[in-house]
């Protein structure tokens, strides 16, 4: 069944606000077993909207509309709606009664909330439970427009309480069945050539997506229908004997997450000493509730002043090796468990970019030590030229290879 998704507003085209909602839509979508054709997204003009409409009905089954259904001037998709379904607002009580269970105190609805209770008449309404513009649902023969609020709190609630049961029991579409595991040591290109033979023996129906991000690949593979469950375990039993010790996890859960699972399991404590990485190992692992019963802390070790007065680490070291090199990440670890008294310590020192590099040591050269006890692994890896990948990469091979000493 095909599908499109139009999100609204002039400050998603200006650039004001960032499109998530129709990333999290696709997700959802397909994975209820629906095909998503297109995602648009246009400003606050009641003729594009009209248009884009008739242009994707010509394409798919289903649209799904977000944003433009506050009370302000500017939100006008409830009144352009009524302009293409040839229909009128008319005021409709039980959406009242709701907005008044949405709102506390009953004494803020104002005329432009009040006005919220007015619907197009030939649309079946859905109660917004968690907000006080209603979705509206619209058939005509077999296609279906349904236009929820752009609130991305409000959006996932509905569309995953409401709008996809609907769409699922109208069209009998067949869910998909997935699984996403995490690998670690590839590339991209390195994992599509180390799984030619395995990808292309799928069973007829399956799929396989790559998912990149600095440093760590995601793998889905995926088939529709409940009754093939049993078939993609197998094809999953089938990768494990492939990648081996190459697989962090079987699950779509953050590295952050996957090790501070590992340290309370064996009841250690954590904590990282950061030069390039600014701290962002420490922001990702405290991201995670609970964390603070197995992370004690971080040192951000920017200034050599700070690894050498804090950390312990020998000027004279850092004098005869660099300040990213084997024997500084050693000593940042050995100083971060010493002064944050842990069991664990990550330690990272390099060259982030876009400036900084030698000929010796380009941007992107990163050193990294993990220490478990007495037990210190330290490993050099070269990143890439940009900044930002450069942080994302180091925090991710940093948590991978403290993962690896403790399996």
């Amino acid at each position: 069944m095909k599908t499109a998704i139009i999100t609204i507003g002039d400050e998603i085209l200006i650039g004001q606000i960032v499109d998530t909602n129709s990333a999290w839509m696709s997700k959802k979508l397909t994975n209820a077993g629906f095909e998503v054709q297109a995602k648009i997204a246009i400003g606050d003009d009641a003729s594009q909207i009209k248009e884009t409409i008739h242009s994707m009905f010509k394409e798919v089954d289903v649209i799904l509309m977000t944003g433009g259904l506050g009370p302000t001037k500017d939100d006008i998709t409830k009144q352009t709606l009524c302009e293409y379904f040839d229909t009128k607002l008319i005021f409709d009580g039980a959406v009242l009664e709701n907005i008044k269970l949405v709102i506390s105190n009953f004494t803020t609805i104002n005329e432009l909330t009040y006005n919220q209770a007015y619907v197009p008449r030939d649309c079946t309404v859905i109660q917004n439970r968690v907000g006080t513009a209603p979705i509206t649902w619209f058939e005509r023969g077999n296609k279906v427009l349904v236009s929820m609020p752009g609130v991305p709190f409000e959006m996932k609630y509905n569309l995953e309480n409401e709008i996809i049961p609907r769409l699922r029991e109208k069209y009998q579409q067949e869910a998909y069945v997935s699984k996403t595991i995490l690998v670690a040591g590839y590339t991209e290109s390195a994992l599509a050539i180390e799984l030619t033979d395995f990808e292309n023996n799928l069973p007829e129906g399956f799929g396989m997506a790559y998912l990149p991000s600095p440093r760590l690949m995601k793998l889905r593979i995926y088939v529709r229908g409940e009754q093939r469950r049993h078939e993609l375990g197998e094809q999953i039993s089938k990768l494990e004997s492939i990648l081996k010790e190459a697989i962090i996890a079987e699950e779509d859960i953050p590295l952050e997450r996957i090790l501070g699972k590992k340290l309370l399991e064996k009841g250690l404590t954590l904590g990282t000493a950061e030069s390039c990485t600014g701290g962002n190992i420490a922001h990702l692992i405290t991201t995670i509730p609970g964390s603070s019963q197995y992370f004690n802390g971080a040192i951000v070790s920017y200034a050599n002043e700070v690894k050498c007065n804090i950390l312990g680490v020998s000027p004279s070291i850092i004098e005869e090796n660099g300040v990213v090199s084997e024997p500084v990440v050693i000593q940042m670890a050995q100083g971060a468990q010493k002064a944050l008294k842990t069991d664990c310590a990550i330690a990272v020192s390099g060259i982030a970019g876009p400036d900084g590099g030698t000929p010796d040591k380009p941007v992107g050269t990163v050193w990294i030590a993990t220490a478990v006890k007495d037990s210190v692994v330290a490993k050099k890896y070269q990143l890439g030229r940009y900044r930002e990948a450069n942080i994302t990469g180091a925090s991710n091979v940093a948590m991978i290879q403290l993962l690896s000493m403790l399996n």
